[in-house]
């Protein structure tokens, strides 16, 4: 049987949502050489652009230094496309998030938010191999311009899909909606049934949000959960060494 892996991703990843993570982060770093995938926003909210934080650009490289890997999570994380037409847009955008920046571009737009991305990361010498779109929403528009992009991978909550052809890998994953305490509640017994159901999945991705950490009740979920199933012989990676370990995408030349 194929060894049991974990990954740690953390979402929404910019300036402006550090402090939220830091604490985590050292507690996660106390336990050892743990892995974590970072996905990277290069410009939160269209206020926050990595080039005018020097001091977090330095903490990202050194995090890829440690075994860490950073993954392009949008541009801006901001749905600012002309407004819903369609009731299942305006749901999609307006209820499920305003955040699925990814939702409605065509794919001229995508493709040039994604090129805006792959340089900032060439310009620092930080390798990237894998997008995901903010709340995971992508347009057709989207998706074509991934095809062309050169990246290795993209993702959705339960799977991999390897580029250019979107082919599919099983990746189930466990998220939090933390907002309030009745969804944290929630979210914890939705979590404890989707590790029963995924007990024997050789692999399970836990992606943690900056909302997440705002609150003990889900923080603590979090590090418990982690620290569990460690305990459990699950090995942590990050998303690239695990395809890699599988031959699902290339070695670096």
């Amino acid at each position: 049987m194929a060894e049991p892996v974990l990954m740690l991703v953390l979402h929404d990843v910019a300036p402006q949502t550090w402090p939220d993570y830091r604490p985590f982060v050292e507690a996660v770093d106390a336990l050892g050489t743990i892995p974590i995938t970072w996905l990277v926003v290069p410009d939160f909210h269209r206020r926050n652009p990595l080039q005018a934080h020097p001091w977090f650009l330095d903490l990202l490289g050194e995090r890829l230094a440690r075994g860490d890997e950073l993954v392009l999570h949008g541009y801006y994380h901001a749905d600012d496309a002309p407004a819903p037409r369609t009731p299942r847009d305006w749901f999609m955008r307006r209820i499920y998030t305003h955040e699925g920046e990814f939702y409605a571009l065509a794919e001229a737009e995508a493709r040039r938010r994604l090129e805006q991305g792959m340089q900032l990361f060439a310009e620092q010498g930080w390798p990237l191999h894998g997008f995901v779109a903010p709340a995971w929403l992508m347009s057709v528009g989207t998706r074509q311009a991934l095809r062309g992009s050169g990246l290795s991978y993209t993702s959705d909550p339960q799977r991999f899909y390897r580029l250019p052809d979107f082919a599919p890998i099983t990746a189930p994953g466990l998220v939090w909606s933390a907002r309030s305490a009745w969804r944290r509640g929630l979210s914890r017994l939705v979590c404890e049934r989707q590790l029963r159901k995924h007990k024997a999945a050789t692999l399970l991705r836990l992606g943690l949000h900056p909302v997440d950490m705002r609150h003990e009740f889900s923080r603590h979920y979090w590090l418990q959960l982690l620290q569990r199933l460690l305990a459990e012989g699950r090995r942590p990676v990050s998303k690239i060494e695990w395809l890699r370990q599988q031959s699902l995408v290339s070695q670096p030349a």
